[in-house]
């Protein structure tokens, strides 16, 4: 998709926020430091449109970017950051359990992990949480420019199985560096939004 029209719409915390347009939604999941403001900047082809914050976690609000008129991005604030405290993890919890399950346009979700490493308990207990909502998933791992081609196959491997990943849902390797595998989420997003409904 070529992307010319993005607008921040709203941050929510509650149903009664989220926007009421219909457009079909796609949800982006991941760490506090994964690079998912790069990957979100990436493909609408802007610099720094969503925030990349210095202080990590400090997104605690669904928000809604309005893409081209046709669908939403919905960043889902990053999670397994230390400085937040379980109280504030738990309401996290509730905020995006209750999005996950009563969003009827919600289309599928993008998880992110970091190529670099073997994903987390917390990504693990994010892959196994959105396969348990029977949601159609991306697993994307970024920062892929950082390991050499001649490991990447066992790097793969290994994301694979710390995550127990599933052959029905989808994998990518990308980079914001040299924008490696841009296309290849834009093609799973719009087969699920603007393509597939």
């Amino acid at each position: 998709m070529e992307v010319h029209n993005v607008e921040l719409v709203m941050s929510a915390v509650a149903p009664s926020q989220y926007p009421t347009t219909g457009y079909p939604e796609v949800a982006l999941a991941g760490r506090s430091n994964v690079g998912k403001s790069s990957l979100i900047n990436v493909l609408i082809n802007r610099n720094s449109y969503a925030r990349t914050s210095s202080q990590p976690g400090k997104t605690q609000t669904l928000n809604f970017y309005k893409v081209e008129e046709q669908l939403y991005f919905v960043d889902v604030p990053g999670y397994g950051y230390a400085k937040v405290s379980k109280k504030d993890r738990e309401k996290w919890g509730q905020m995006i359990e209750t999005y996950l399950t009563s969003r009827e346009t919600l289309r599928g979700v993008i998880i992110l992990v970091d190529a670099r490493h073997a994903p987390t308990k917390d990504d693990v207990a994010m892959y196994e949480w959105m396969r348990y909502y029977q949601m159609p998933l991306l697993v994307v791992a970024t920062k892929s420019d950082k390991i050499p081609r001649g490991k990447w196959n066992k790097q793969e491997s290994l994301i694979k199985k710390t995550l127990n990943f599933q052959p029905t849902d989808d994998f990518i390797a990308f980079s914001a560096k040299t924008k490696v595998g841009k296309d290849a989420v834009w093609d799973w997003i719009e087969a699920h939004t603007v393509g597939g409904h």
